[in-house]
């Protein structure tokens, strides 16, 4: 049987291992409990977070046990790693809320059917330590110097890193040795950035318990253009359909560039290597075969067959000009504001195309948006029910987002 760890380097997921041969041993020769955090810093996972689900999906796939833990705890704290200041504070009922949106998000990618996998949250154990007990029994097996020599500390120290943050490392370590002496759990991966909290962990489940424990990270994935994987102009690329509807996630993974279309599609989907390689090999006009491909297996896995296939059908219909692309976004505003007519700007903020009038007029002046097909030059032009067609208004921002405008 082939090995996942051969199954997840050749897909591209893999930057960092601990103990290279003795986790392939471990691997191949039993079914072993693995686990990926994820912060519930919002009410939805975004593009960047499917990485990780997808490795975890093909630990499944493999044989393997995976959990998915939600960090309704150490979102009290908050992680330093990757930011240059102190994260914004969440209530607990804020993160409660988050918790309860991904964490369906996740079952999309998962099969939880008789325990094959599952999902905790952190909160469950760390709510409940005596912090005295806690320092004595786990903080004292923690060197400050070498704490302070890692990565995810290293790049706060000029700003100034907050004691209540210093602490994450050690409870993130906790969950691991948690996680191991319940479920025994031998592996955890994450983002090239908690390289340091992973090796942390090991370390403490050595020491404790004496038992070996291993790591893998991610490498941060960016598009070809340098920038971060997920975002766009417009901000980031969420799984929430009230954050990022399926057609405008479809026209996501449509508009890759075509020197990452091999790359996305070894990571996002489940097609055999044989096939990525043939897909990404396409160059020209048929690389854009390949663009579908991915749009079309990508959206499929975060919304369902069901909402692919109708952000497929209102992207081709809506560029070929036939039907009606049912699966593009309706907004739906009062019928007498276009009736008596209002501003562009405060029109694209009614709708939720633009979160501010100002980022309207900056679009506007760019000959960014267009209604119906028409390129607005004015953001002091008045938008009426003269503009309707069909009953709706077509608005496109940029090159490719469409939103209908529906007055009632």
């Amino acid at each position: 049987m082939v090995n996942v760890i051969d199954v997840l380097a050749e897909r591209g997921f893999i930057k960092q291992t601990t103990h290279d041969e003795p986790l392939r041993k471990l691997l191949s020769d039993q079914s072993v409990t693995v686990y990926t955090g994820f912060d519930p810093t919002a009410d939805s996972l975004h593009v960047g977070h499917i990485v990780a689900i997808m490795a975890l999906a093909h630990m499944q796939r493999h044989g393997h046990r995976p959990i998915a833990i939600l960090g309704g705890g150490t979102a009290l704290i908050g992680d330093p790693s990757g930011k240059t200041e102190l994260r914004q504070m969440l209530t607990r009922e804020q993160i409660a809320q988050n918790v309860k949106g991904i964490s369906a998000q996740i079952g999309r990618y998962l099969d939880f059917g008789n325990g094959k996998a599952l999902t905790l949250n952190n909160a469950d154990w760390l709510s409940n330590i005596n912090y005295i007990d806690f320092l004595r029994d786990t903080g004292v097996h923690f060197s400050v110097n070498r704490m302070l020599s890692a990565e995810c500390y290293k790049g706060r120290m000029e700003k100034g890193l907050s004691f209540i943050e210093f602490n994450y490392m050690l409870l993130q370590s906790y969950d691991y040795l948690y996680l191991q002496h319940q479920f025994d759990c031998r592996l955890q991966m994450g983002g090239d950035d908690q390289w340091s909290n992973i090796l942390a962990g090991a370390d403490l489940i050595r020491r404790v318990g004496h038992i070996e424990t291993y790591g893998i990270t991610f490498p941060l994935l960016t598009t070809s253009g340098g920038k971060k994987m997920g975002k766009t102009e417009e901000g980031a690329v969420w799984l929430a359909t009230d954050r990022t509807s399926p057609y405008d996630f479809y026209q996501y993974w449509r508009n890759t560039h075509d020197l990452d279309v091999e790359r996305f599609l070894a990571i996002f989907t489940f097609l055999p290597m044989e096939e990525v390689r043939r897909l990404g090999a396409l160059k020209d006009r048929e690389i854009n075969e390949a663009k579908k491909i991915l749009a079309m297996e990508a959206t499929k896995l975060a919304h369902g067959e069901a909402e692919a296939l109708k952000a497929k059908q209102a992207a081709e219909a809506l560029f070929s000009g036939a039907g009606e692309a049912a699966g593009i976004p309706t907004v739906e505003v009062e019928a007498r504001l276009l009736v008596a007519g209002v501003n562009i700007a405060e029109l694209l903020v009614v709708t939720g195309i633009t979160v501010s009038k100002g980022e309207g007029r900056r679009l506007i002046q760019g000959g960014g948006i267009y209604i119906n097909e028409k390129r607005i030059d004015s953001p002091d032009a008045l938008i009426t029910d003269s503009h309707l067609q069909d009953g709706k208004i077509a608005i496109r921002k940029g090159k490719k987002q469409f939103t209908y405008l529906r007055p009632v």
